[in-house]
Parts: structure tokens; sequence; C-alpha cells
């Protein structure tokens, strides 16, 4: 007694209050990090299908968490496999390498993927937040991934995860590669017998969730009403078209509930990270005015399936003890526009014809020879051994071919791989970030907006757009203050962000500084 009565008096003396000692505990890193990648979400439509959303998804988010809407990525151009390589290191393919979920081998001249056909994260060159963690808890620190896509789920946790654990798009079971796990766990292998999309894909058919489809669209000048669809998934590609649509959002929330609860993620002091895909782009990777009804769907469709993932893990852990950050991939399919219909300047710029013409100006200068030995996207690789042996320089090669691919018509900028290397101009920052020399093509052709690129050997196209799409980054949970900052951020800022609030190191290529 007397000990407590001296305790009381030494804590008088010091002006420390019960209040004040109360304050001071302390605070513990969350439990689980949970990173909500939503692939192609943008704030216009998520504001937009706002009169359709309940109360515990978005609105939950952009209420009680801390909300950047106006996000961005820092290099150019993006997809989902380049974004999520970049969310989880910190850095642009500059650094990481994965410049796309494809790109052209220079030795083979033959396209590869991100992934490998073993499913591994071996091309990513950096550490990402999920290593760190591995690091820094010496293997205690449980990680998984949970994805549509085998690419989305490697690249978002990378080289030391547990498990990374996506959609088989022929067998329609969830699986993961032998880099992880040797032997597939046993409640994977019954989830699967019960749970996988190949138990009910026969019966399933999507069509709209709530009454209002059809009378509430994002387009103003839409009809006032619209037929509600019925789509059911058939053929040889019913997982990949499942994949493409808003229903798979809710296998995903299956699978990482039923993930937390066999690995026992978040029950202990150690932090865990569970990354987890979800799908927000169009049906079957069509137009928008080709499936208006189904975008705003699964738009209300993954607002309910964030509320079910968010309830479930606060429930089993305690809100306090998991932090929640959602964010987008940043892109969208390319959107069709009738430009020249309405007079609005607009073209195709044939690749392949391109890289000939090259071919035939270098030959009329050095004479005849494979010069431009391929052409990947709006990339040319120039024969480097055809070079030295003419003894033209790298340099004065690509000089050339920019004098001379400026002229043509839909051009608006030519980059240099070496010169992207050297550059500190910010006219050619995101394109310097998004370049690297391992897996990008010597010659980069910018066209002009409104302009397509059109490869005619792989029948690749897209269509070139310079504007500003926003989408937001959402902090949400553990001791997260409400808050909205309107200042425009990047992507790289979020990976520091976390491994400040865990209190571990960044990955080891991220020089960005946290958001808060």
């Amino acid at each position: 007694m007397r000990n407590k009565y001296l305790y009381i008096t030494l804590l008088a003396l010091l002006g420390v209050t019960p209040e004040l000692l109360a304050q001071s505990k302390i605070q513990y890193a969350p439990r689980l990090v949970v990173t909500v990648t939503i692939d192609q979400l943008r704030t216009d439509y998520l504001e937009a299908f706002s009169p359709l959303y309940g109360e515990d998804g978005f609105k939950r988010l952009m209420k009680q968490g801390r909300v950047y809407p106006n996000a961005s990525y820092p290099f150019s151009p993006i997809d989902c496999t380049s974004a999520l390589a970049s969310l989880a290191t910190g850095v642009t393919p500059y650094y990481h390498s994965i410049v796309g979920e494809q790109w052209l081998n220079r030795e083979t001249l033959r396209p590869v993927t991100a992934i490998g056909e073993n499913k591994t994260a071996d091309n990513l060159s950096t550490s990402t937040l999920g290593d760190e963690m591995k690091l820094s808890t010496q293997g205690k620190a449980k990680v998984y991934a949970v994805a549509p896509s085998a690419a989305a789920a490697v690249m978002s946790i990378g080289h030391a995860a547990d498990a990374a654990i996506w959609i088989d798009e022929v067998k329609g079971s969830w699986q993961t590669s032998e880099y992880y796990l040797k032997t597939t766990p046993e409640w994977l292998l019954a989830f699967n017998y019960l749970h996988a999309p190949k138990a009910n894909i026969e019966n399933l058919q999507w069509e709209p969730v709530i009454e209002l489809a059809g009378t509430f669209n994002y387009y103003q000048h839409a009809a006032a009403e619209q037929k509600p669809f019925k789509h059911k998934f058939t053929g040889n590609d019913r997982y990949t078209q499942l994949m493409a649509s808003g229903m798979v959002n809710q296998y995903v929330t299956d699978m990482a509930q039923h993930l937390v609860t066999q690995t026992t993620m978040g029950f202990d002091r150690v932090t865990d990270l569970l990354a987890v895909t979800y799908y927000a782009g169009t049906y079957l990777h069509k137009d928008i005015n080709d499936c208006q009804i189904e975008l705003q769907d699964t738009y209300v469709r993954l607002d309910r399936e964030l509320a079910r993932l968010m309830k479930s893990l606060e429930e089993k852990l305690g809100s306090e003890h998991v932090l929640f950050v959602v964010t987008s991939t940043g892109y969208s399919d390319t959107e069709s526009s009738e430009y020249d219909r309405y007079r609005i300047p607009t073209g195709t710029f044939y690749m392949n014809r391109t890289s000939n013409l090259l071919n035939m100006y270098f030959g009329a200068i050095w004479g005849q020879g494979r010069w431009v030995e391929a052409c990947y996207d709006s990339q040319l690789f120039l024969n480097h051994q055809l070079l030295e042996s003419k003894r033209v320089s790298l340099t004065d090669a690509g000089q050339r071919a920019q004098e001379f691919l400026s002229q043509l018509s839909g051009v608006r900028n030519v980059y240099t791989g070496l010169q992207l290397l050297t550059s500190t101009s910010e006219l050619t920052q995101k394109t310097r970030a998004g370049y690297n020399p391992q897996r990008c093509g010597d010659i980069i052709i910018e066209v002009s907006p409104g302009w397509k690129v059109l490869n005619e050997d792989t029948h690749q196209t897209r269509q070139q757009r310079a504007s500003f799409t926003p989408f937001p980054i959402v902090f949400y949970g553990a001791t997260i203050h409400a808050d909205t900052i309107y200042e425009h951020v990047t992507t790289d800022r979020i990976a520091p962000t976390v491994a400040k609030s865990i209190r571990i190191r960044a990955p080891n290529a991220c020089s960005s500084e946290p958001l808060f």
C-alpha cells in the first residue's frame, strides 16, 4: 500500500495525470495489413454509382478512412501487372523491371510473361513489402495473396511469401505454385471441392443484383431504361469469362476469409499481410458503351464484397488490429471512340509498317540488312549485332530514327532508350519511369492522343489517351483517423507508409516518403 501511495505521489510531482497515463499506452502495430487493389477502379465511376451502395462498403471507407481521392501512378504505360508490382515495391518499372504482363525477350524476340510458365516472382528485381515483413520477423510474418489471376497474385507479394493463390482459368480451381508451396495444403483442396468456381459454374448466372438496374445510369445521355442482362459462363473459356466479370469478386472474398481462418493470420502480435485483388473492369473487357449495366452491377457487387471482407476480419481480430489499404491499378480498358465520325483528329498507327519503313531508311544509309529486328507494342528493337558489324553506334542509329519517325503522321514523341536512361527532363519523367533497358525496345514511340496503335502481327490495338483519370487511395482501420486530403499523390508512397505503420524497412529500392 505504501508503494502505491509513493507511486501516485511521484506521478503527481511529475505532472502525470491518470488520463494522460491512459493516453500514453503503447500502440502496437496492426496485427494484419490487408492491401485491397481493385483492378481498373475509377473515382468517377465510384462516385457515380454511390446512390446504389450500402453503408458498410465504399461509403464506410470514404467517411471513416484517410482518403486521397486524386491519386495516380508515376509511370506510363500501366497495366494490372506493372501496377501491382509497383504497389508492392514502392518503385516504378525502371527499378523493379516489370514493365507489363508481357514483354519481348531480346534474345529470342518472342513475348514472355512476367511470371513465366512456373508462376514465379523471379523477374521482379527488387524486394516487396511482403519480403521485408518476412526479413524483419525472421520469417514469422504470414504473407499471402488472393487474386483472380496468377500474375496479380504473384506480383502483389513477391519472392518470400507463404503462398500466392489464384483461379486456374482452365480448371476453374484455386491453386498456387511450387515456387511458394511444394504441396497443396489440405484446407485448399477441401475448399476447392466445395467452393471453387468449378463447383457451380454450370448453374451460375450473372444478372443485376438490385432492382434499380436499368433505371440508374452513369451516362446522363443514356436512355432512361436499359434492359437488364443475363449472362451464363459457357464454353472452353468459361472461367476466363468469369474472371472478367463482376461475379469473380465473390469468389475472391470467400477465399480470403477462408485463408485467414485456416492460417490464423492476425492472431498474434507479429504483423501479417494479406494482399487481395478485385476486378472492376468492363465485362469481357468490352467497350463501356456495350456493357454499362454490367459495369454498374460490378461496382454494386464490389461494394458488398468490400463490406463483407471488412466485417468478417474485424469480427475475427478486432477493428483496432486490422489496417486496410485500398487503391486501384490506375488504368482502364481502352474505350473505342468514333472520333472520325465527329471530325475529331484521329487515325491508326501501324507498328509493323513503321518498322519496315525505318528498316528501308537505314538500308538506304548503311546498306541492306535487318536493321530493325522486331516491334512490340509501341517499341522498336534494333539489331545490335548488325549495327556493331557495320560500325554504326547505337546513339547515331537512335538519333536518325528519331528524326525519321517524328515526321510520320500520328507521332507525338519519339524516345531512344539511351535518352530515357540519361534524361532529367520533367517531360519524359513518366515515360522514363516506365522504361527498363532489359525489357524495353531501343525506340519508344508515343502516338498522339486519339490515335490507335495497331500491331498487325499480334492484332493488338489500343487507343492513346493522355487525360488524367483519378482514383483513390484509402487507409482505414487500426489507428487511422478520418480525413480527406485532396492534393495529388502517387502510389509509390503507399509501401513506405505501410512500412512505417508496422515499423519495418520499406522495400529495398523504395526512396519515396510516407504519406503520413
